[in-house]
């Protein structure tokens, strides 16, 4: 993705190079979330229906203790995510604008390492990029896509973290659209796989808003920046993280979405460029 000496976002606060101690409960993130609950739970997903950053109850908070020099390489990567934020500010700005839905309110995005605190808890770096509705905040440890690329088999690139970082975005704009606050009380009294089945649709939207910013940011794409994604949506599929941490899948369990289903709405979105074809709840249901 071309990106250097382009305009970067003010709503970006750097705690890197922050250490820090206290009381931290792992969050819901792209990753993370599957991940802890296979550990806790042995591969039932179900157990836990709505993100967990959601339900959780403020945490004691964390201190920040030492301050250490970021690396040239830290600070690069900063700026690229500062870079890619701001163009899912000016890009959702002009399609809100477009489609008369209102005025786009920007959210803020907070770069950590190894722990945070946020108004939904707090979470460790295992818990993967999120999104906190409650303060309006993306969450992220950069070091999470050396993981992803090692450990789960993306491809990595710059444009794999430009995708989680639409892809958290989209979770932004499904606050605001009232979307995230309609599935988590349709999910009240469903059973465990139905609301799964919700959980994945607000997943795979949240896909298609990356794909649709994609779409509208082509000038600064290079080539390869779309195999990049699709190969980050592909390690982030439910059924690609159950096989590689259980071995076995299963499909009710699922949260967040298969390969397949994550790759299709990403595209979507990205073909489409048209931001009424959102509607996963009636494609996948």
């Amino acid at each position: 993705m071309k990106w250097q000496g382009r305009r970067q976002s003010d709503n970006v606060e750097d705690r890197r190079g922050m250490s820090s101690k206290g009381k931290v409960v792992a969050g819901g993130g792209i990753i993370g979330i599957i991940v802890l609950l296979l550990q806790i739970f042995g591969g039932d997903t179900g157990k836990m229906v709505a993100p967990v950053l959601e339900q959780m109850n403020q945490q004691p908070t964390t201190q920040q203790t030492e301050q250490r020099e970021l690396t040239t390489e830290e600070k690069e990567l900063g700026q690229f995510a500062a870079t890619v934020l701001a163009d899912t500010e000016d890009i959702w700005t002009k399609i809100f604008r477009d489609n008369q839905i209102g005025e786009y309110e920007k959210p803020k995005m907070v770069l950590f390492t190894d722990a945070v605190q946020t108004a939904c808890g707090g979470a460790s770096s295992a818990s993967g990029p999120f999104y906190c509705p409650a303060d309006h905040k993306v969450y992220m440890d950069l070091r999470f896509f050396e993981e992803l690329r090692t450990r789960f088999g993306a491809k990595g690139g710059d444009f794999a973290i430009a995708y989680v970082i639409a892809h958290e975005v989209g979770h932004h704009i499904q606050t605001l659209l009232g979307t995230s606050q309609k599935v988590r009380q349709a999910q009240q009294g469903k059973s465990k796989v139905e609301a799964n089945k919700l959980s994945v649709c607000l997943e795979l939207q949240a896909d298609f808003y990356a794909g649709l910013w994609a779409h509208y940011n082509k000038k600064y794409l290079e080539a390869g920046d779309i195999e990049e994604a699709l190969s980050a949506a592909h390690a982030v599929g439910d059924d690609a993280i159950q096989s590689k941490m259980q071995g076995h899948v299963v499909p009710d369990s699922f949260t967040h979405g298969s390969s397949e289903q994550r790759m299709k709405w990403f595209m979507k979105g990205y073909n489409s460029g048209d931001i009424n074809q959102h509607d996963t709840f009636k494609e996948e249901l």
